[in-house]
């Protein structure tokens, strides 16, 4: 018998009868729900669960999806993915800007039949080797075949954990191409010790402030003129794609980005524009072992995100690997973006090139009145010359 976390109508937003494509807190749980049908899917697959048995379809035929494509591993012929295709019984949903396409991404699985190859990819994921994976090449085909289906604006990327890892990577190549997806990242992996986690601010500026010294003095080191100018370049190419990205601040395998977007704004407003710069854009792994060219470019760093952070109730202090293993699940597991009473934080992190010199920018922040409200709304209807961030709480209605 499946468990009761798997069983939509008794762990998932069953709450959601009617979606409104326009709210934010909607479009975020749909994402997660979607993801969680992967997840399913392979659990499905490996206890041979078929028809009313397979626990995963409600996950997406709740919100009007369809199952289009299943997207294997070849090595461990494990589901890691799919693309779902939005099927509504009527068109009142069309001026809502629905997606016509999602393709979603799990994440780390530790069943006996996946760990080994998902553990594989998470250390070519530190080692800055996940694009050269076969998965990620997989994916890559999937999204390219339904943007030349549907278009890049009516397709969404979605992933969790290991499965952003992987949906990120294919954003910023289609970015590359031309090609802008809305992206949903949930618990997005960032290869850095996460400082986040100390309980001392002083003690966490400190650490990042070495960190960022650290890698603008190997950057000018190791790096020529020209070859800090690629980066430059290949950096700012992303400017003006802006994914969603979830994190828990108790997680240490996402926490980092709070501290990746928060810390650059502190350096600027302290006049470090340049090493700023440099931490932004380049990782100490990178550097050194990295070379130049795709396999210098971190896939974990981007300019711009629209942050999402849960702010749940602090959890018990963890003692002993039993209740460590508890509070990571919960501070790492995709089920916190559907739960029905979340509260969170969303801010609009945005790096700009000045016009006049060749550094970044982070302009003041304005606040999104309590609620549901988009974020991107906030921001469009603010002035050329108020870019910066957006920042407000909402909590699930």
């Amino acid at each position: 018998m499946a468990s009761k976390k798997r069983n939509f109508y008794y762990s998932g937003p069953s709450y959601l009868t009617a979606v409104d494509w326009t709210n934010f807190q909607h479009r975020r749980i749909v994402a997660a729900s979607l993801v969680q049908g992967t997840y399913c899917m392979q659990y499905d697959r490996r206890h041979n669960l078929q028809g009313h048995l397979a626990v995963a379809p409600p996950w997406w035929e709740f919100f009007k999806f369809q199952q289009v494509q299943v997207l294997v591993d070849e090595h461990d012929l494990s589901i890691f993915g799919a693309v779902f295709k939005f099927t509504p019984s009527y068109g009142n949903y069309l001026h809502q800007n629905p997606p016509r396409y999602v393709v979603a991404f799990r994440g780390t699985s530790f069943k006996k039949y996946t760990w080994k190859q998902d553990l594989k990819l998470d250390f070519q994921f530190i080692r800055n080797r996940l694009h050269q994976s076969t998965r990620v090449q997989l994916a890559m085909q999937a999204v390219q075949n339904m943007v030349s289906i549907a278009g890049a604006a009516n397709i969404w990327l979605a992933g969790h954990s290991l499965g952003s890892a992987i949906a990120l990577v294919a954003g910023k190549n289609m970015v590359k191409m031309g090609c802008f997806i809305e992206t949903y990242l949930f618990n997005p992996p960032f290869a850095s010790v996460p400082i986040e986690l100390l309980k001392i601010e002083n003690l966490k500026h400190e650490f990042r402030c070495i960190t960022s010294v650290t890698k603008a003095a190997v950057a000018v080191a190791l790096l020529s003129q020209h070859q800090r100018s690629q980066i430059d370049h290949s950096f700012n190419v992303l400017l003006s794609w802006i994914p969603y990205l979830f994190v828990n601040p108790l997680d240490p395998i996402c926490s980092e980005y709070i501290g990746y977007f928060e810390h650059r704004e502190k350096m600027v407003e302290v006049g470090f524009e340049n090493i700023a710069r440099h931490a932004t854009q380049n990782s100490l792994w990178s550097l050194i072992f990295g070379g130049t060219g795709k396999d210098s470019e971190p896939s974990h760093l981007i300019p711009s995100a629209y942050l999402t952070i849960n702010v749940i109730p602090k959890l018990m202090q963890a003692h002993g690997i039993h209740q460590w293993c508890g509070k990571f699940k919960q501070a790492h597991g995709i089920h916190q973006w559907w739960e029905q009473n979340i509260n969170c934080q969303v801010k609009l992190h945005q790096y700009r090139t000045s016009m006049c010199r060749e550094m970044s920018w982070y302009q003041r922040y304005e606040y999104v009145s309590e609620g549901s409200e988009d974020p991107r709304k906030s921001h469009n209807a603010m002035s050329l010359h108020e870019h910066g961030y957006v920042e407000g709480d909402f909590k699930s209605q």
